[in-house]
């Protein structure tokens, strides 16, 4: 009567670890800052995101990035309109990670003033009829491998500081 029991517990669990493993291998959606005010691209920061499939192979996938500065009493603000590409269709959510970015140029700071900045990426995975199956938001890290249009070569960064 026991063994009866027990063969649909190990069942579950011989099932259960191989998608609990491959939940945990699937790719996480990213944000990092690329470029920060440098000779090539003054007074710009640079946010770049990376974005995993969807659920379904038909879903269109969509980026929105935004510029975030910090107060003087440690708080982050979003910029505004200057500070926000609006979403951007980066592609169907086929098999593969998807990966985009967006530019910003600043106001050069006064003399003496410092800014810094961050970004903000919201991920959407929207169905064919436009409504949101899934949404993530991300603030930007460092770290992170793949940074095209990096400004150096390979840059990544949780932060910007920008300076005049």
């Amino acid at each position: 009567m026991s063994s009866r029991r027990t063969l649909p517990c190990v069942l579950a669990l011989a099932f259960a670890v191989p998608a609990a493993a491959a939940t945990a291998k699937a790719p996480a959606p990213w944000a990092t800052v690329n470029i920060c005010d440098t000779a090539d691209n003054p007074d710009t920061i640079g946010i770049r995101g990376s974005m995993p499939p969807g659920g379904n192979a038909g879903d269109e996938m969509f980026m929105r990035f935004q510029v975030q500065f910090q107060r003087d009493d440690g708080s982050w603000r979003l910029m505004g309109a200057a500070g926000d590409s609006g979403f951007i269709d980066v592609g169907r959510a086929r098999a593969k990670p998807r990966q985009a970015g967006h530019s910003f140029w600043l106001s050069p700071p006064a003399a003496g003033n410092v800014f810094t900045l961050r970004g903000l990426v919201t991920f959407e995975w929207r169905a064919r009829d436009g409504t949101v199956d899934r949404r993530a938001r991300k603030r930007t890290t460092g770290g992170h491998l793949s940074t095209a249009g990096a400004d150096p070569s390979g840059f990544t960064a949780a932060e910007c500081t920008v300076s005049a």
